[in-house]
């Protein structure tokens, strides 16, 4: 892939030379001033949520939201270790707010998950990972409003049914898969 990218940058550098080479340094600085304001927007935003996940695991909030899923996660995954099902449900939750601190805690239930033979449970993880059910996709909003979207949320439906019917579709099709 990098060798990809890195063919098509040289590519589009020569052309670019050729057709406007007064232009070339200004749109690489430009591109790059973009990149790096999108990323401290970015790492705003994830900073934000982060704290608030810090919160509500010291408040026990993240526990008690663990127990409400757990009937959630007792029909998708077949364990019954208690801390795997943490881990599902802090990854869940993570995923229902569309952040992305759910990366860390579903490589931590995959840990556990992989060292109990659970292949089923597993591709489960990956699928609903995958499809990643959203009821508000604050990393998508984030991105909109850096971009300078006048309604960064007016996505929230469509964003919330597709990802509804690919969860539901997946979990489907890996219960089938694995009967």
């Amino acid at each position: 892939m990098n060798v990809i990218f890195c063919v098509l940058f040289i590519l589009a550098s020569i052309l670019m030379l050729v057709k406007s080479p007064e232009s070339y340094l200004s749109a690489l600085l430009a591109g790059g001033e973009k990149a790096g304001s999108l990323c401290i927007f970015l790492l705003a935003s994830y900073a934000v949520w982060m704290a608030f996940f810090a919160l509500v695991t010291d408040t026990g909030l993240d526990r008690k939201f663990a127990k409400l899923c757990h009937p959630i996660l007792k029909l998708l995954f077949r364990t019954r270790d208690e801390e795997t099902l943490s881990f599902l449900s802090s990854n869940l939750s993570c995923n229902l707010l569309g952040l992305a601190a759910a990366t860390p805690l579903g490589i931590k239930a995959t840990n556990l998950l992989f060292r109990q033979g659970q292949k089923r449970d597993l591709a489960m993880l990956f699928v609903v990972n995958a499809t990643s059910l959203q009821i508000l996709p604050t990393t998508v909003f984030s991105l909109r409003s850096a971009a300078g979207s006048l309604a960064p949320t007016d996505i929230f439906l469509p964003t919330l049914l597709s990802t509804l019917f690919s969860t539901v579709l997946g979990v489907l099709l890996v219960k089938v898969i694995y009967r």
